[in-house]
């Protein structure tokens, strides 16, 4: 489904717009200029949700790293862990959180 909210938001930071329940109908148009169509928000839908996936899994990856791979890093860099034990902890966060395909 369209997310025309998250739309406008990502493409046009600085305009102001109301909208009623994610329809486009209703669609209210604030800023000068002229109100984006549609179709040309329809277009835009594939890279901002990418865009907004991509996102979430790198704040995913952050938080997971810090709870599962910071600690051993720095118990390999203190001698008391390996590397390789570090290095499996970043690559099980990696499997746990794949990046979305491109659209």
């Amino acid at each position: 489904m369209i997310d025309y909210s998250a739309i406008l938001t990502a493409n046009y930071p600085t305009s102001e717009w109301t909208l009623n329940n994610n329809d486009y109908a209703t669609l209210v148009w604030l800023s000068a200029g002229t109100k984006p169509t549609q179709a040309e928000l329809d277009a835009a839908w594939p890279t901002v949700d990418y865009n907004n996936q991509y996102a979430q899994v790198e704040t995913n990856r952050r938080t997971q790293y810090e709870a599962q791979s910071d600690g051993l890093f720095f118990e390999w860099q203190r001698g008391t862990n390996t590397q390789a034990a570090w290095e499996a902890a970043v690559q099980a966060v990696k499997d746990a959180n794949p990046y979305p395909p491109t659209p």
